[in-house]
């Protein structure tokens, strides 16, 4: 990236993280995989439980792989062999997590995080129950405002999702929502996390690169 370009983009980080503890959320930028890492080691102590929602970020960044290597008691959605109800379990105990990581769908220069989720387990443990939240974002989901976020979702992570899950949906053959209401539809549950009551439970950490949809 042009160095003007990436000084433009870090000025707008350096304001975002300020907004996000205006709102009661703690923010930090990392640079590299090596900074995502050790913001991971302080902020996750060794044999907390920790569960994670559904994200293309978490395996992109190496985040799953980093948290299965960890001693730690891992709520693992994702390994081989799992039932149905095994996976149901899963989402259930994960309210009673130390630690829940997940990504978001889009992140406000305001310091919000808009989702939309197909079961709502996922927003629902952003929302209540672990004790701490740790959000990991790629640069390519900043927007300006909650409107810019809902098109974004729209254009971009609603149709990505469906296809990527093979969902006979039309967004996952035209590459944008048409508010549908197909039975394949993974659009159910929409939130919007403007702040925080305890300074301590969420944690944004904001990648410089770009991940996920």
């Amino acid at each position: 990236m042009d160095q003007h370009a990436k000084w433009v983009r870090d000025k707008r980080i350096e304001a975002l993280i300020d907004n996000l503890k205006m709102n009661n959320m703690n923010g930090y930028q990392a640079r590299s995989y090596q900074e995502l890492i050790d913001l991971l080691d302080q902020l996750i102590g060794d044999k907390e439980t920790v569960s994670v929602g559904g994200s293309m970020t978490l395996f992109e960044t190496g985040v799953i792989g980093y948290l299965r290597a960890r001693d730690l008691i891992f709520l693992d959605r994702y390994q081989e062999g799992l039932t149905a109800d095994n996976i149901e379990d899963i989402y259930f105990n994960a309210f009673n997590a130390d630690v829940y990581l997940t990504s978001t769908n889009a992140l406000t220069q305001e310091g919000g995080l808009y989702n939309v989720d197909g079961r709502g387990n996922r927003v629902a443990a952003m929302i209540y129950g672990p004790k701490k939240v740790i959000v990991v974002v790629g640069a390519n989901k900043i927007v300006q405002d909650l409107d810019a976020a809902i098109e974004r979702n729209r254009l971009v992570a609603a149709p990505a999702n469906a296809r990527r899950l093979n969902r006979k949906t039309p967004c996952a053959s035209l590459g944008y929502c048409t508010d549908c209401h197909s039975p394949d539809k993974i659009c159910h549950a929409y939130t919007y996390i403007s702040s925080q009551m305890n300074k301590d439970r969420m944690h944004v950490i904001i990648l410089d690169d770009s991940y996920g949809y």
